[in-house]
């Protein structure tokens, strides 16, 4: 293959919208109006998923900026092991993890929940959007970014896997009591009593 039909396929089939591989190399070679197409394409997904973890704007708008920052000190060193979305989402969901370190657990959300599907519906529906974001905050954060990748994102359990650095049979346990722990949640009962994982297990 032509170095012209290299670059061309790695930008996509349609040569408009490059992939993120191919952005990924142009930032390598010092391109950095690429990491800005990255950041552009990639930052309403890691604010969700931010905002889930979280619950309040202020502190996922922080930890969005953190992982980008993160993103950016670290990406000349990115190998491309995995798609650059699961790195991007292990540092992200790093990032909501130190914030939930350092200040105290969230037991109630912010009216507005950003996610374009929920605000454009009746209020009914927004009311209950609000519910399970509420109830979300009430799942311990280990099991909770699971659920947030796997439900909410709609990633499969073995980039789930990858982007937590865990094996894919700790994500299906863990998926399986956030799902428990959400249910306890939505229905008035407390679920801290579902046991956390310790920083070393694969439960």
């Amino acid at each position: 293959m032509s170095p012209e039909g290299a670059a061309s396929e790695s930008k996509g089939s349609d040569d408009r919208e490059p992939t993120d591989a191919y952005l990924v190399r142009r930032f390598q070679a010092g391109d950095t109006d690429a990491f800005t197409s990255l950041m552009r394409r990639h930052e309403r997904s890691v604010y969700n998923l931010a905002f889930r973890m979280l619950g309040r704007t202020e502190d996922a708008r922080d930890a969005t900026q953190d992982a980008f920052l993160s993103c950016y000190r670290h990406l000349s060193t990115f190998r491309g092991d995995a798609a650059f979305s699961t790195w991007l989402h292990r540092i992200a969901v790093n990032a909501c993890y130190d914030t939930l370190r350092k200040r105290p657990a969230v037991t109630s959300i912010e009216e507005e929940v950003p996610d374009p599907a929920t605000v454009a519906d009746p209020s009914d529906r927004s009311a209950e959007a609000a519910d399970v974001q509420r109830a979300l905050l009430e799942v311990p954060p280990e099991y909770r970014a699971v659920l947030i990748l796997h439900e909410i994102q709609d990633q499969p359990v073995e980039a789930v896997a990858a982007a937590l650095d865990i094996p894919v049979g700790t994500v299906k346990s863990r998926l399986h009591r956030a799902r428990v722990a959400l249910g306890r949640a939505l229905a008035g009962n407390p679920a801290a009593s579902v046991p956390r994982p310790t920083p070393r297990s694969h439960d």
